[in-house]
C-alpha cells in the first residue's frame, strides 16, 4: 500500500512537471486575455473537471481576479444567461468532448465571450473551438485502470493555479488586498487588526508620573490588572516601564524599595509601538525581544506620548496569536 501512494504521487509529480515547458505565448496570450477583458472569468467542467473547476474559480476570486463557477448542464438549461460578451470562459476537459462542455460552446461563441480551453487533446472539438489552447496532457493517469481522472486533474488544476497567481502579481494584489477578501480569517485578522483596535486607553491606560513612588505605581498596575504601568514626564512622554515582574523581583531583596521613586526601579526607554501600526507587528516585536519576550507593549505618539498599552492577551482574543 505505501509503495502504491508513492506510485501515485510519482505520477501525479510527473504530470505536473511535464506541464513546464508548456507554459509558452498560449499561457501569455490567456493571461493578457483575461486582463484586458472587462467582464469575469467563467470557469466550467463536467464531472471531476468540474470539481476542480470551482476550485480554480475560487482561488481566482480570492486573489483578485473576478469569476464564478458555471455548471455546463444548468448551463444549457438557462444559466448561460450569466455570461456576457465581455466574459472569458475557462471550459475545462481532459478529453474535449464532454458533452455537456461540448454542447454550450455555439451558444458562448454566439454570445461573443472568449473561450480558453485546458484541455488534453489538442485535435478535440473543445480544443479546437477555443481562442486559446492550454496542453493539459498527461502520459498516464496514477489510477492503476488508468480510468479515474487522477494526474490529469492534477494537472488541470495546477494550471489554473499558475493562471490565478500569475493574474495575481499582475494586477499587483496585495497581502493587504488577500485579507480584505478575508475578513474572518487568520490571515484577515492579522493583516486588518490596528494596534488602536485592541489597546487600552483613556481611562484603561496605567500611567504613572515620575515623582509617584513604586508602591502607587504597584497600585496603578493592580487597579488596571495589566501587569504594567508607564512612567512619564509631566508632558506625558514615556520615560519607563515598570512591570509585576520587576516589583516581585524586587520583594525577593525586601520591601523597602516600595517607597522609593519609580525612576530606581523602571525600566528605561522601553519598546514601544504607535497606535496605526499593525497588531501583528506589535506580536512581532513582543516575540523578538531579548533574552525574553515581553507581554505588554507601551503605545505611543509622534511625541512619544504614551496614549495607550498592549497586552499579549489582548492580541489572543483578537486571534492574531
Amino acid at each position: 500500500m505505501i509503495e502504491q501512494a508513492k506510485e501515485v504521487l510519482r505520477v501525479e509529480a510527473a504530470a505536473i512537471e511535464s506541464l513546464i515547458p508548456r507554459i509558452d505565448d498560449q499561457f501569455i496570450k490567456a493571461v493578457n486575455m483575461i486582463l484586458e477583458g472587462k467582464g469575469r472569468v467563467i470557469v466550467t467542467g463536467m464531472g471531476k473537471p468540474g470539481l476542480i473547476g470551482q476550485k480554480i474559480a475560487a482561488t481566482m476570486i480570492s486573489t483578485g481576479t473576478p469569476a464564478f463557477f458555471l455548471h455546463p448542464a444548468e448551463g444549457i438549461h438557462g444559466d448561460l444567461g450569466m455570461v456576457t460578451k465581455e466574459d472569458v470562459v475557462l471550459a475545462i476537459s481532459n478529453s474535449g468532448e464532454t458533452s455537456e462542455v461540448v454542447n454550450i460552446l455555439p451558444v458562448i461563441h454566439r454570445i461573443g465571450a472568449k473561450i480558453i480551453a485546458i484541455c488534453g487533446r489538442e485535435k478535440s472539438t473543445l480544443a479546437q473551438h477555443a481562442d486559446i489552447f492550454l496542453n493539459a496532457s498527461v502520459d498516464q493517469e496514477a489510477c492503476p485502470l488508468g480510468l479515474a481522472p487522477t494526474a490529469s486533474t492534477t494537472a488541470e488544476l495546477a494550471i489554473g493555479d499558475a493562471l490565478s497567481v500569475v493574474l495575481m502579481s499582475a494586477r499587483k494584489f496585495s497581502a493587504e488586498d488577500f485579507a480584505l477578501f478575508h475578513p474572518g480569517g487568520a490571515l484577515g485578522k492579522k493583516l486588518l487588526v490596528k494596534v488602536s483596535d485592541v489597546m487600552h486607553a483613556g481611562s484603561d491606560n496605567p500611567i504613572v508620573t515620575l515623582d509617584k513612588t513604586v508602591k502607587e505605581a504597584l497600585f496603578v498596575i493592580t487597579a488596571k490588572g495589566l501587569g504594567a504601568t508607564t512612567i512619564v514626564d509631566e508632558n506625558g512622554r514615556i520615560l519607563g516601564i515598570i512591570t509585576d515582574g520587576d516589583i516581585r523581583r524586587g520583594l525577593e531583596k525586601g520591601h523597602e524599595f516600595l517607597d522609593k521613586k519609580v525612576d530606581t526601579l523602571m525600566t528605561k526607554n522601553p519598546k514601544t509601538i504607535s497606535p496605526d501600526k499593525l497588531a501583528a507587528h506589535a506580536l512581532s516585536i513582543m516575540e523578538q525581544n531579548k533574552p525574553k519576550p515581553i507581554t505588554v507593549l507601551p503605545v505611543v505618539d509622534d511625541n512619544r506620548c504614551v496614549v495607550g498599552i498592549l497586552h499579549l492577551t489582548d492580541l489572543l482574543r483578537k486571534g492574531i496569536v
